[in-house]
């Protein structure tokens, strides 16, 4: 069966989730982490990419971003495994592929869906067990958010300003709002999304986008969803 092409469209929030090859660490230290951060920032920037949000976790990541244009992604995440892989792998010793294949990737309707996946993103630790709450994991957007943090790596959404306006009261309400109890449905329907490479947004929004993306937004309705889909990532 032919791979299905990636949904991306410019201007549009997307979902961006990438692994380690059999689940290996993607960071073994905080240095390692710095320095993706950096290539991360760069690769952006090149590629014309406003992130929004992101987490590093041991063996994965999670971003939130924006493209300029419809190769923005790919040029992006291309150039970060380029210069993140070859440092990582000078430093530790090793050689060969870093990555579970090809990043993942959903498109997100922005005034539907990209509060929640912004959440779901800075959640990722607490969904762990590793952090008892989101602003105590360093390696995230939600200190940022939560104004415990200036993240330059960041470009704050219009939704995220709307929140408030000052700094305080966006932070108060994002401090609520992840607060806030998820139902397993939300986050079952933006992991299937990202891993799948679905979009992620209304009727309307779905019926728009139809024209642009080229191929189709959801999958067929047929038989059960794979398990995997509702496993959080």
């Amino acid at each position: 069966m032919a791979r299905m092409s990636r949904l991306a469209v410019a201007g549009h929030p997307h979902h961006l989730f990438q692994r380690g090859n059999d689940r290996i660490a993607l960071f073994r230290d905080d240095a390692d982490r710095e320095r993706y951060l950096d290539c991360l920032r760069e690769a952006a920037v090149a590629a014309k990419v406003a992130l929004h949000a992101y987490v590093l976790m041991d063996d994965h990541v999670h971003l939130l971003a924006t493209p300029a244009g419809t190769e923005g992604l790919s040029r992006m995440m291309q150039a970060l495994g380029r210069n993140y892989v070859g440092w990582f792998n000078h430093r530790h010793q090793r050689s060969g592929t870093l990555w579970e294949g090809r990043f993942r990737s959903g498109l997100i309707e922005a005034e539907t869906w990209l509060l929640r996946c912004m959440r779901y993103i800075e959640l990722n630790p607490l969904r762990a067990g590793i952090a008892a709450e989101a602003g105590a994991f360093r390696w995230s957007s939600a200190r940022h958010h939560l104004g415990q943090a200036t993240d330059a790596l960041l470009t704050d959404h219009a939704l995220f300003w709307s929140l408030g306006n000052t700094p305080f009261e966006r932070e108060a309400a994002w401090r609520e709002f992840l607060g806030q109890a998820v139902a397993a449905a939300e986050v079952q329907q933006i992991t299937a999304s990202c891993l799948r490479g679905w979009a992620l947004g209304s009727t309307g929004f779905l019926e728009r986008m139809d024209g642009v993306a080229g191929r189709r937004l959801v999958p067929a309705k047929r038989g059960r969803p794979r398990k995997h889909e509702h496993v959080p990532i």
